[in-house]
């Protein structure tokens, strides 16, 4: 798909990129491509935004690298690694293991095992599934809250999936646990 030139970029979508560019230091070609059409590109802000207020920022790194790395998406993964180590403080270890289902933390590997089986069976996870994030302690409301956060990780990668998006994202800085 087309990135439009930043001077074609209607103003409200220009203001959030601005936004954008602040926060991460760069505005990833992601948000650029989003802005082709300023819509997209502010419901996909609002719904971060929101779901930033869900759960602990560790817990939704995981939920994206988890997310990403089930639906194939490069740009994502390598944006949440980004966004995991340079601004949510996350290790390089704990990125890794998030990447693939885990973490050094008992119960965010229990959410990234559980965004998997949500990811691989489309949302119809078994009992089991739902047993096993209980048993790691999370209640009913942060189930659904981690399954919509599942869910915002998932439209972004189908967008970039779907877009190919180039990898733009700047190396990350390797921490240790």
């Amino acid at each position: 798909m087309t990135v439009p030139a930043l001077e074609d970029v209607p103003a409200r979508a220009r203001s959030i990129l601005d936004g954008v560019r602040k926060h991460f230091g760069f505005a990833p070609g992601m948000f650029n491509m989003l802005a082709a059409n300023p819509a997209v590109l502010e419901i996909v802000m609002s719904l971060q935004s929101n779901v930033s207020r869900l759960l602990d920022a560790k817990t939704r790194h995981t939920i994206a690298l988890a997310v990403s790395r089930s639906n194939d998406c490069d740009y994502c993964q390598a944006l949440h690694a980004y966004t995991s180590s340079e601004l949510g403080g996350m290790a390089g270890d704990d990125i890794e293991l998030a990447l693939t289902g885990s973490s050094t933390d008992p119960r965010r590997a229990a959410v990234a095992r559980f965004v998997q089986q949500v990811i691989e069976k489309r949302g119809q996870v078994a009992d089991a599934d739902l047993a096993a994030i209980r048993g790691a302690a999370y209640s009913d409301a942060e189930i659904l809250a981690i399954v919509t956060t599942a869910v915002v990780s998932l439209l972004t990668n189908y967008l970039n999936n779907v877009n190919q998006t180039v990898i733009d994202i700047p190396a990350i800085t390797t921490k240790t646990a």
